[in-house]
């Protein structure tokens, strides 16, 4: 028997314990042996629950009981959730997790404790939730020489922006329906300001490189500055705004990520994915273009995931399922030597103004004329900037063109 211990009974924690209830026959079977739960960590009680009697307060129990061979760590933050992972995996455990925040900071060195005792650090949770985008780069895609990745990884953000723009709702009214339905948090930051997405990309780009890239280096920008004017010129020129993460590698060798809201083409894979909904567009060298698309959260979609790696786990007893990913520090390129076009909102009557600042661009107009739009032809970011900052106050506002 395979026995695992849940770190965390909130939302995900409930969730996998829920997973390997209700597909305990499939997942025991694909495990090779019966997976059950033996113990489930949390500061609190929980009188009344069906699991109590596996309540336990003290993480010690857990790590001396040879018995348990995984961990799921789903407790979030990096305070107890590192220092209880690094001892699991010192003591030959292995851990799956969908802890993005964790994983994005000490990945590297928690994969190479892994290694060192022969056990996993899984985590295929912490990016797109349901979707196998993990494994996929990974395993899956090895032959590949993976050129980029770009996608929707945040679900709020996406659903805010497609309120936006297919019921007409303000900024304001989009965030309190995402808090209502659960979506959002009371303090939403980490999503409207692109934490939670960098912290994604920071993780996908260093499977990529097989480098570590740290989100602090990784240009962010967030969605709350959008209009409903700005999606209005959106519709207007056949595109659609999306909070899009970028990882792209560079000649020699650096990576260029971005995470910032972006206008993308109609017919553009991305541009159909809304809601709640996740999507990530993985570029080859030799297959070219692979869509991944699903459920990014919730509490059964990531509790899935993370039950998939204790399975993965569990088939590999003493060995470690090699990732690509080491401590060295990846090199990221300088965002602004990127090239692209950008739509720029301006105050209305700025046609000549916009016209000097950037040669061979267009006008887009949208009925109402207290503003316009226009689309620039494609230059350096840098350029873009400084540019802007020369019209002053006559841009209203900004977006990049994918």
């Amino acid at each position: 028997m395979i026995k695992i211990a849940v770190l965390g009974y909130g939302v995900v924690g409930s969730g996998v314990v829920e997973v390997i209830e209700r597909n305990n026959a499939e997942i025991s079977r694909k495990a090779g042996d019966e997976v059950a739960v033996k113990y489930i960590l949390d500061l609190r009680d929980f009188p009344g629950d069906p699991h109590e009697d596996k309540i336990v307060h003290d993480f010690d129990m857990i790590l001396k009981d040879p018995e348990v061979s995984v961990l799921c760590e789903v407790m979030g933050g990096v305070g107890p959730a590192y220092q209880y992972t690094k001892r699991a995996l010192e003591a030959g455990k292995s851990v799956c997790t969908s802890n993005k925040e964790l994983v994005a900071l000490h990945g590297a060195e928690l994969l190479e404790l892994a290694v060192a005792n022969r056990c996993n650090y899984m985590f295929e949770a912490s990016v797109g939730g349901g979707i196998p985008i993990i494994r996929a780069v990974n395993s899956a895609l090895t032959a590949e020489r993976i050129q980029a990745v770009t996608g929707i990884l945040n679900g709020t953000t996406n659903y805010i922006l497609t309120k936006m723009a297919k019921e007409g709702m303000d900024y304001s009214q989009a965030l309190k329906q995402a808090q209502e339905l659960g979506y959002a948090e009371r303090n939403p930051e980490a999503d409207v300001e692109g934490w939670d997405a960098c912290r994604k990309l920071a993780i996908l780009s260093s499977l990529m490189t097989g480098k570590n890239v740290s989100a602090g280096k990784i240009r962010m920008e967030g969605i709350t500055k959008i209009s409903k004017a700005d999606l209005e010129y959106a519709r207007v020129a056949k595109m659609v705004v999306k909070p899009l993460v970028l990882g792209k590698m560079l000649e020699d060798g650096s990576v260029v990520a971005m995470v910032a809201p972006f206008m993308v083409p109609e017919g553009h894979p991305l541009a159909r994915v809304d809601d709640v909904f996740n999507g990530v567009l993985v570029t080859g060298n030799m297959l070219g273009d692979a869509m991944f698309y699903g459920r990014g959260a919730g509490k059964l979609p990531t509790a899935s995931a993370v039950v998939a790696d204790v399975v993965d786990c569990a088939k590999h007893p003493g060995k470690t399922v090699w990732c690509f990913w080491n401590q060295e520090e990846a090199s990221v390129a300088d965002s602004s030597q990127t090239r692209r076009a950008f739509f720029v909102r301006a105050a209305a009557g700025s046609q000549d103004v916009l016209e000097k600042a950037f040669p061979e661009g267009r006008a887009l107009l949208r009925s109402g004329g207290e503003d316009m739009g226009f689309i620039t032809p494609v230059m350096k970011e840098g350029e873009f900037d400084a540019k802007c900052a020369e019209l002053g106050d006559a841009v209203l506002g900004c977006l990049r063109i994918l």
